[in-house]
């Protein structure tokens, strides 16, 4: 294809995205390929989608052997997988019933409709509180809830009935009680925000001001949940039960879906007609997702990651130690986050130069999702690359 005609090809696209210039065309376990036959280490793993790998063996013959049967029905009618996948994410959590939906954006957007349906049964009212540097998606409804000045810019009015606090900041939390929120919505590691893990302590006074002022807890596990952080949901680590849970990214192993799940007296809230999804739950991406559990079931995933995570953390400690301009090294599991001196989008370009694919999340925060099977092989590989990257840094050479 000439330059004119590519030039073309990309103007019919809406220019959401800044899209680094490379094609992948195949991935396998942690390395993908672009169109000339190179051959990349993914420590992305499509923003934390892929966390079995690209291209699972038993996602990939399950959901082939679903194509060969029923795409979709629509929610009108009984779909088997979908409720073999609610009753295996309820009996592995604290939760009771889910709701699919395609996206981490629509399953928060279902939490947000849920909450206030509840409230209103329960005759209360109040805002959802959630907390500053959040990210909770992009429709209007979470676009609203992500306390984030530059996500919102331009779609004003936002949708009203959100108030926002510091995040970790216990002293904030004493408005709980004057604000009468009718919930809290909130990630246990603020993903886009900069990989900010929540501290025990303020998630410890955040439930119990919740539980004294009858507010509900949604927890955003869009991109914590599923093994990332070493247990199978986040909020395990940190000793509560939340009321809702919201999943998406690594629940499909890269089919589209999204899930929200809640506590039997709050989901009888949602009634026929109060919510809905046309695609949400459809025979492939339920069957996506069922495989995914079924493979963290048979190779102990959770227990590979809290093995791999002690080489992968050691690793990053090195690093630490070799470069003066790395400020902090934050997050759990297989979530990491680098704060430098440097410009993180330097950072991703140069490794990318390298053959390693990166993430930012800020302009100093380098973030790092690898897929949870990653061997120590893989990991010291990155190491290597990361390495090579930071000494050109160090020497002003990016």
């Amino acid at each position: 294809m000439d330059k004119m005609a590519q030039t073309v090809k990309k103007q019919a696209l809406m220019q959401t995205y800044s899209r680094t210039p490379v094609k992948f065309v195949k991935g396998k376990g942690s390395y993908v390929w672009d169109e000339n036959g190179e051959k990349y280490l993914d420590f992305t793993s499509g923003i934390a989608v892929c966390n079995l790998g690209h291209v699972p063996e038993k996602v990939k013959t399950k959901v082939a052997g679903q194509l060969d049967q029923i795409w979709h029905t629509s929610n009108l009618f009984e779909i088997g997988p979908q409720e073999e996948l609610a009753e295996k994410l309820a009996a592995q959590s604290v939760f009771d019933r889910v709701f699919f939906a395609n996206s981490g954006a629509e399953a928060n957007e279902a939490a947000i409709k849920l909450a206030r349906l509840d409230a209103k049964k329960r005759g209360k009212s109040g805002p959802i509180v959630t907390f500053k540097a959040s990210f909770h998606g992009r429709t209007l409804g979470t676009l609203s809830a992500t306390a984030q000045e530059k996500i919102q810019h331009g779609f004003e009015p936002l949708v009203p009935g959100f108030t926002y606090l510091p995040f970790n900041d216990i002293t904030a939390l004493r408005d709980l009680e004057k604000l009468k929120p009718i919930a809290v919505m909130f990630e246990l590691i603020q993903g886009e925000g900069g990989v900010i893990p929540a501290e025990q302590e303020w998630v410890d006074a955040l439930v119990r001001a919740c539980r004294e002022n009858d507010c509900l807890i949604i927890v955003d596990e869009v991109q914590t949940g599923m093994g990332r952080t070493g247990t199978l949901f986040a909020y395990e680590q940190y000793g509560f039960e939340p009321d809702i849970m919201t999943l998406a990214k690594g629940l499909g192993s890269g089919i589209p879906i999204g899930a929200m799940l809640a506590k039997e007296k709050i989901a009888q809230s949602f009634t026929p007609g109060t919510h809905g999804s046309t695609f949400g739950g459809n025979p492939l991406s339920a069957t996506a997702g069922l495989a995914t559990l079924e493979t963290f079931a048979e190779e102990n995933i959770i227990e590979y990651v809290q093995k791999q995570s002690i080489d992968f953390w050691a690793k990053l400690e090195d690093l630490k130690t070799q470069f003066s301009f790395i400020k902090e090294i934050r997050g759990k599991g297989l979530m990491a986050g680098l704060e430098t001196e440097m410009e993180a989008a330097k950072i991703t370009r140069a490794a990318l130069a390298e053959h390693l694919l990166v993430l930012t999340a800020g302009p100093h925060v380098v973030r790092l999702l690898p897929p949870l099977v990653i061997t120590e092989k893989e990991t010291a590989l990155f190491a290597e690359k990361i390495k090579a990257v930071f000494t050109k840094a160090s020497q002003n050479n990016l």
